[in-house]
């Protein structure tokens, strides 16, 4: 039966653990959030001491910062009777491990290494891989405990170093967050627990682990059960209390073995906390368990959308190696011929590009030529609403007119400099409004351009800069030749001229279509001599604007 159930645990809970640390090794975290349990805790919280009863290891102890880089501790439960197997792994260094007495040495000389020795911090991974039968299945990321002071020759910012540090692993969201508090200080004060509740606030990701019950002041026996039952702060994963080796018991050479005995037996005849061992809420053991359980669970909720994650990064990198092309050949000859396979291709994209047949890409960026047309869009709206304005200003415009440059023709005539000047000056406002449509379709024409010459050339970073220059020239260039031939095409409009036929036409649709007007009751009351005037050369300056459009 033990069999079945240990070839049932191996079938289901260990390849998920172990598809996630060989994602992580491979480096993979770099790119994508991996489902993990972070250990964060103050300083002297018991945050190592924890960890070395779930590995049956010794970890680096003492004052001030011990953790300086953060360490993958990755337990895998061996074989009954096989024997104890480490590995450490940083940077380019593997080393295998045969007695765990020399892990603390090892992990010491890793942080050396990476961090320095000066007692700072690196956020390059220490990886520890145990193999034995008294571990479980399990992997932990332990991080440096939250620090306030900076000491002896430590980096004045220490502390928010360590912050930023922690809150990269803990504010994935793929990330358990394992906060351990010391059960003798105000859970609501510790620096670990805020640094948790601010990455999540829903409580929906972390869990607290209480230490040190038995440094506890009596009396204070039923504030530690509130928290455990989640009447303080509440966790949806809520709180587990443990008790681990203290300072004297390692002096006295207590092994792991026996502190788990040890701890057993003071939860088991403790008065106030005995019921928690049996609700499952305390002790090194039951942690471990709860800990495999919640890992696995995290990892299965989390494969699809890490799936997702993969199957976009791969779109994006296939993407990008697409715009990369084949190499330059090797051979003198066969390069003229990829260089010119490759001009001959940027110019076919231009070409098509300018006759409005690109492809359209995923991006779903419009063509060349409909991002040109809004914009003659926008002026023809401008252009229209200008009209408008000209009909409301045109009366104001014309009686000023009337009163400085009417010279001795009877009122009702048309003073022809009056006409000229006000034609003259309308066709003048069009000229700034169509030379900043021409800036805009400039403007777009050239960034299209860079956008082929980018997707032909960005790997070429010498060609690539030339042809830019080039473009940048050409557009220069074609913009003055444009903005020269609106200046030639608004001189000649300035010149006032129509054809007799067709002038006579449409002024006499403007008469038309102002006759009811003049016929109605109010138009047949008398009025002023320069009333009429301005009718009469509005009249003549409306047709001529439609003979001009």
């Amino acid at each position: 039966m033990s069999n079945y159930l240990y070839d049932n645990y191996e079938e289901k809970i260990r390849p998920c653990i172990d598809l996630i640390d060989s994602l992580r090794s491979l480096g993979v975290e770099k790119d994508l959030a991996l489902p993990a349990i972070a250990v964060i805790g103050d300083q002297s919280s018991g945050k190592s001491s924890v960890l070395e009863a779930l590995s049956g290891v010794t970890l680096p102890r003492g004052s001030g910062i011990v953790t300086r880089c953060p360490l993958e501790l990755k337990l895998i439960k061996g074989k009954k009777d096989s024997k104890w197997k480490g590995k450490i792994s940083y940077e380019n260094i593997n080393k295998i491990l045969q007695n765990p007495t020399k892990v603390e040495s090892e992990i010491i000389k890793a942080q050396d290494v990476m961090a320095g020795s000066n007692k700072g911090i690196s956020s390059g991974l220490i990886s520890l891989k145990v193999v034995s039968p008294e571990v479980p299945d399990l992997t932990l990321i332990d991080l440096p405990g939250i620090a306030r002071v900076a000491v002896g020759d430590q980096p004045k910012d220490i502390g928010k170093k360590i912050k930023d540090l922690i809150k990269n692993y803990i504010e994935k969201q793929e990330t358990i967050c394992l906060v351990v508090v010391p059960c003798n200080v105000d859970i609501a004060t510790t620096e670990a627990l805020e640094m948790a509740r601010e990455v999540d606030p829903s409580k929906e990701r972390t869990l607290g682990i209480l230490t040190k019950p038995d440094l506890i002041d009596k009396g204070t026996e039923e504030n530690v059960i509130n928290v455990i039952n989640n009447k303080i702060i509440q966790l949806k994963k809520g709180y587990m209390v443990v008790k681990c080796r203290g300072q004297q018991e390692i002096q006295d050479n207590l092994s792991l073995k026996e502190a788990i005995e040890k701890e057993r037996n003071f939860f088991k005849d403790h008065k106030v906390f005995c019921d928690l061992l049996y609700e499952e809420k305390a002790t090194i053991p039951i942690l471990a368990q709860r800990l495999t359980s919640e890992l696995v669970e995290h990892i299965n909720r989390t494969l699809p959308t890490l799936e997702d994650q993969i199957k976009t990064k791969l779109q994006i990198s296939k993407d990008e190696l697409e715009k990369c092309g084949r190499g330059v050949p090797e051979d003198e000859s066969e390069r003229l011929s990829f260089l010119v396979e490759k001009i001959q291709q940027f110019n076919l994209d231009i070409a098509h590009a300018t006759q409005g047949e690109e492809s359209v890409s995923l991006t779903k960026t419009p063509k060349l030529f409909s991002r040109v047309r809004a914009c003659f869009d926008i002026w023809q709206k401008d252009l229209d609403k200008s009209i408008i304005k000209f009909n409301y200003t045109l009366k104001n415009e014309i009686e000023e007119f009337e009163k400085f440059h009417r010279g001795r023709e009877l009122p009702g005539f048309v003073n022809y400099k009056t006409f000229e000047i006000i034609i003259k000056e309308k066709i003048g406002n069009m000229e700034d409004p169509a030379k900043s449509v021409l800036k805009m379709v400039t403007d777009i024409v050239g960034k299209t351009f860079n956008e082929v010459a980018r997707t032909h050339f960005y790997n070429f970073s010498n060609f690539y800069k030339v042809t830019k220059t080039k473009i940048e020239n050409l557009k220069q260039s074609q913009e003055e030749v444009a903005n020269n031939l609106i200046k030639t095409q608004f001189l000649m409009e300035r010149m006032v001229y129509s054809q007799d036929k067709c002038y006579r036409f449409e002024l006499e649709n403007v008469y038309e279509n102002n006759a009811p007007l003049q016929s109605s009751k109010h138009h047949r009351q008398v009025v002023d001599l320069l009333q009429s005037s301005v009718k009469e050369m509005a009249h003549h300056v409306e047709a001529y604007f439609q003979g001009y459009s």
